[in-house]
This record gives structure tokens, C-alpha cells and sequence, in this order.
């Protein structure tokens, strides 16, 4: 597939590796020299240079023949004029990322696809909505929804007192239907694909497809409880953290500290029911003396990294339950999570996820790429007389980085094993690691 990108910043260079490691014709376009130079360095790319919104850049970058234009621009007007302009230059597909909440209501979205764009993404509210979710089930560090919640991914650490440490993986061949599937475990920093035999060990992050029945049964695995958070603290008043903040201050107490003067009092009058702190969040005695400790959760959301993985440290060592840090530096991840974080939250791989099914060929309902792994997972549905439809799962001969988890036929929601057979119209969740995920597809298209 011919992709172009317009935007060489974080984003942008990161949808350029990943969509360049699995095969896809990238360009990319960006004004500025030293982004390019940068993003060429790390990726199979060609590069443009100059303003996406203007024709000649445009047409130079070939958009006439382009199946997908990814318009990722820091600024949003430019993002919504670039994808607007390569739809009508010829590109198949046009997809512009915003900031605006606005623009995605439904009459409002229609107006942009009369414009000619296909898709508006707005990764701050996607992250909102994840950190929300992950607050309704404190002991996991990552919950992900597949068919409408019918399957769900269930991400946890094996604590100490998890029953699991030990133990042994078993049941894929059984005849005997499960309602819950371990599909990967992360180790040491290394992801892998359990087969029968796999022993569990304290420390290992385990992903696990679940039926909604039985989701609440895979929690007590991690050996963590549950927690209902009443009492919580949010560092920057972050795009993210404004949006976590206005979701959630009719139900929780809610202390938001940041420490831009002006922007706290802007605050204070968009958020009437939340308690906005013009504090310095890196200073431990202010955030002792604002009640850290007290806390069910924390979440830190500043536009810095460093700040966030510092402060989260901090709420840990103080004993708050539930901690989660946007950590955007991807080289940061894994040490943050190696610390004690709980969940990590990253707006390219939430960026990542929206758009990745647009650069498949089968019909992708859904793509989650995880935090802490470079592994996704995919909802694919089969079409009639595909691969996956003639054969026993076991005999399908899928690529070894691959794991079916679970099948949801119509009403009936099914755990994968291996004796099973995949029908056309089936919703098929698949986790894969990046090298089996271009080829994976072809199974169910």
C-alpha cells in the first residue's frame, strides 16, 4: 500500500517505522529538514519537503496515487486542509488527526466527509477514555473491549500472591469449552507466545482473552483486588487530564495540580466540581502536603515524560493503589513499567491503533497495539470461503508469532482451542507479534 504522511514530528515518524516495517510504501511530508532527515534515518522512507497544504507539496509527494494520507501536522486546521486537499487530489483514503471535540459529533463528522475526509482521530480523548476504563478495573494495566464487550483482553502483572506463580499452562486441546485464554506473556522485556507447558512466574505481565463472564474471575489471577476509587489526584491540566477531569468529578473527588498560574484558573472555571492545585507536581513536600497519600489513584498526564515516570515513582512509594503515567518517550516505556507503574499510557500507539486497520486488506473491526509489547491485537470478521473457514484452527497453519483467542458467532461467544472450526462471519480477536501481522489477514479475508 502507497501511505503518505504529512507530519515528521513524534507521531508521524512513528506511524512511518511501523508502517514501513510491514511492507508499506511511506512518504513523508514536513517543512521541517531536520525531522526528515531524522525520520529517513529510522525508517525505509521517502521524504518531501514542504507545507502539506499547498497543492505543488502535495501533488510532489504523489497523493494522486496514494491508497491512504495520514495528516498528523501539529497544527489541526492544517491537518483537516491537507487531508481535504489529498482526497480530492485522488487519494483513496484521508485521515486527519484533531484536537477539537467538536468535530466529532455526528453532525459535524458528516460535514467533514462531505469535505472528503474519512476519518478524524482525536488520540487525547481516546487516552481519557482508555485511563477511565482502566480506573473501573484498578487491578489490570490494560483492558481492552472486543464485539461490544461480548471478548475482552485482560493485561495484569503476577503479583506475589497471584495463584498463578508456579503454575502451568493447559487447555488448549481440551474438548471441555473455557471462558478465558492466557495469550502472551511479557518477560524480562520479551514478549512470547505460551504454548502448553509454560510455567507463570512472579513479575510476568500476562494477556489474556476472557469472555465477559469471566472477566472478573481472570482479575483475581493478578493478585491484586479491585479497588473502587473515591479519592483521586491528576498531575496537568493536559488535554487528557481536562477530559479524565470532566468525565469523572460527578462521581470521584478529584484534586487537579498544575503549575502554569493562568491555566489553573481557566481551570478552576471549566471544571466546577474539581479541585485545581497551582502547585509544581515534581516537589514531593507540596504533593505530600496536598494529600498524595491519600489517594486511590494517580494519574500524570503532564506533557513531559520524565516529569510524569518522577511523580508516578513518588505516588507508588506512597502507597497510592492505582497509578497511571502518559510516558510518550517510547524508550521510557519499559523502564517505567520495570519500576512498579501500573499502566502506561502513549498517544502513538493509541494513534497507532486507530489507524492501523486502515492499512489493512481483510475487514479489521478493531486493532489495540499494546503498551509494553510490541504486539497487537486484531478483530478480524471472516469472509465466506477464506482460508480460516476450511480447516480445524490446529491445521490452519498460522504464522508461529500468532494466537487466535476468541470467536463470537452472532449471540454465542467462544474461547479458542485447537480442534475448533472458524465460520464465514465470525468475529475472530487474534493476537500477533509485528512480523506475523501483515500476513495474518490473508486467513480471513
Amino acid at each position: 500500500m502507497k501511505i503518505v504522511i504529512a507530519g515528521a514530528g513524534e507521531m508521524g515518524s512513528h506511524l512511518a517505522r511501523m508502517l514501513s516495517g510491514n511492507g508499506h510504501d511511506i512518504t513523508v511530508i514536513d517543512g521541517d529538514q531536520k525531522l526528515l532527515s531524522e525520520v529517513s534515518s529510522l525508517a525505509d522512507v521517502i521524504t518531501v519537503e514542504g507545507d502539506s497544504t499547498i497543492f505543488a507539496v502535495l501533488r510532489k509527494a504523489s497523493v494522486r496515487k496514494c491508497d491512504l494520507f495520514i495528516a498528523v501536522n501539529h497544527e489541526e486546521n492544517a491537518n483537516v486542509v491537507a487531508a481535504m486537499l489529498a482526497k480530492k487530489l485522488g487519494a483513496k483514503k484521508s485521515i486527519a488527526r484533531i484536537d477539537n471535540n467538536e468535530y466529532l459529533e455526528p453532525n459535524n463528522k458528516e460535514m467533514f466527509i462531505d469535505m472528503g475526509i474519512d476519518y478524524l482521530f482525536y488520540p487525547e480523548k481516546v487516552a481519557a477514555r482508555e485511563v477511565i476504563n482502566l480506573l473501573g478495573h484498578t487491578s489490570t494495566t490494560e483492558y481492552v473491549d472486543f464485539s461490544s464487550g461480548k471478548l475482552s483482553l485482560v493485561v495484569f502483572r503476577l503479583e506475589p500472591a497471584s495463584p498463578l506463580v508456579g503454575q502451568v499452562l493447559t487447555g488448549f486441546a481440551d474438548e471441555t469449552p473455557l471462558s478465558y485464554r492466557t495469550v502472551a506473556i511479557t518477560r524480562g522485556g520479551q514478549t512470547i507466545i505460551p504454548r502448553e507447558g509454560e510455567q507463570f512466574m512472579e513479575g510476568d505481565m500476562v494477556y489474556v482473552i476472557a469472555r465477559q463472564d469471566a472477566v472478573r474471575e481472570v482479575m483475581e489471577f493478578s493478585g491484586q483486588s479491585n479497588i473502587e476509587i473515591k479519592n483521586m489526584m491528576i498531575l496537568g491540566g493536559s488535554r487528557i487530564g481536562i477530559r479524565i477531569a470532566t468525565e469523572l468529578q460527578d462521581e470521584v473527588n478529584i484534586k487537579l495540580v498544575d503549575y502554569n498560574a493562568d491555566k489553573a484558573y481557566r481551570l478552576a472555571e471549566m471544571l466546577d466540581k474539581t479541585l485545581i492545585i497551582n502547585e509544581d507536581g515534581r516537589n514531593t513536600d507540596t504533593m505530600m502536603e496536598e494529600g498524595l497519600a491519600n489517594m486511590d489513584a494517580f494519574v500524570a498526564v503532564t506533557g513531559r515524560s520524565e516529569t510524569n515516570i518522577l511523580a508516578a515513582m513518588l505516588a507508588k512509594r506512597m502507597g497510592v493503589k492505582k497509578v497511571i503515567a502518559e510516558v510518550e518517550n517510547m524508550n521510557y516505556i519499559n523502564l517505567a513499567e520495570s519500576i512498579g507503574i501500573d499502566t502506561i499510557i502513549n498517544k502513538k500507539l493509541v494513534t497507532a491503533s486507530n489507524i492501523f486497520r486502515f492499512t489493512m486488506s481483510t475487514d479489521v473491526q478493531a486493532i489495540k497495539c499494546l503498551t509494553g509489547s510490541d504486539a497487537e491485537v486484531l478483530e478480524f470478521i471472516v469472509k465466506p470461503n477464506s482460508p480460516a473457514t476450511k480447516s480445524r484452527i490446529k491445521d490452519l497453519g498460522l504464522p508461529e508469532d500468532t494466537i487466535i483467542g476468541g470467536i463470537v458467532r452472532g449471540d454465542k461467544v467462544f474461547i479458542a482451542v485447537d480442534n475448533m472450526e472458524i465460520n464465514p462471519y465470525d468475529r475472530v480477536v487474534v493476537f500477533a507479534m509485528p512480523g506475523a501481522v501483515g500476513k495474518v489477514g490473508y486467513y480471513f479475508n
